[in-house]
């Protein structure tokens, strides 16, 4: 009796201690999850941040582009605007085609594509898509660990008790769209 009445406690403290680191690393990788976010958050404004100024030096030299200045502050605010995961990635992905398209018009001016702070604004956000790029993947790979946990046996089990949820991806819409060049015309 003594014997049977040891090995369940033993048991029960076994599966609570179980529990506890399960749910101790499941919270660990969702605050990861979490700061990976915060790290891509901060690069995306910062790319905000420049967005307004490079428009402002492109405006000066491509007074009949008034379409792609339009389409690109559309996009920035979009972006601005977006309130989870999936909508800041369709906004992201329309943001980075009408950059594409202000960078195309810019090439058809000589005189901007020669302009030291146009330089400079295309060089820095040259620099801020490098670091959302970098940013962006530090976030999947953190989000991917943080899946495979959830979904992984006796992990499953404890996450869906205490409400863990699967976290989405940062993903480009449509692949094939994102690796076209973009088409300009006059």
């Amino acid at each position: 009796m003594l014997t049977g009445m040891i090995t369940l406690v033993a048991l029960m403290l076994l599966v609570a201690v179980f529990l506890i680191a399960t749910y101790n690393k499941l919270v660990k990788l969702r605050q990861r999850v979490q700061n990976a976010w915060s790290q891509v958050d901060v690069q995306l404004k910062r790319r905000y941040d420049l967005i307004p100024n490079l428009v402002n030096a492109v405006k000066g030299y491509v007074q009949h582009e008034k379409d792609t200045l339009e389409r690109v502050t559309h996009a920035r605010n979009m972006a601005i605007q977006a309130s989870n995961i999936t909508e800041q990635s369709n906004a992201e992905n329309i943001l980075t085609g009408a950059l594409k398209s202000l960078f195309a018009v810019a090439e058809a001016y000589p005189d901007l594509k020669a302009n030291t702070n146009f330089i400079q604004l295309q060089s820095e956000l040259s620099d801020t898509e490098n670091k959302i790029s970098f940013a962006r993947q530090f976030y999947n790979d953190t989000v991917q660990i943080f899946n495979t946990t959830i979904e992984l046996f006796p992990n499953n089990l404890v996450a869906s008790m205490l409400g863990f949820i699967m976290v989405d991806y940062f993903t480009l819409q449509g692949e094939v769209e994102a690796r076209e060049n973009v088409n300009v015309s006059f």
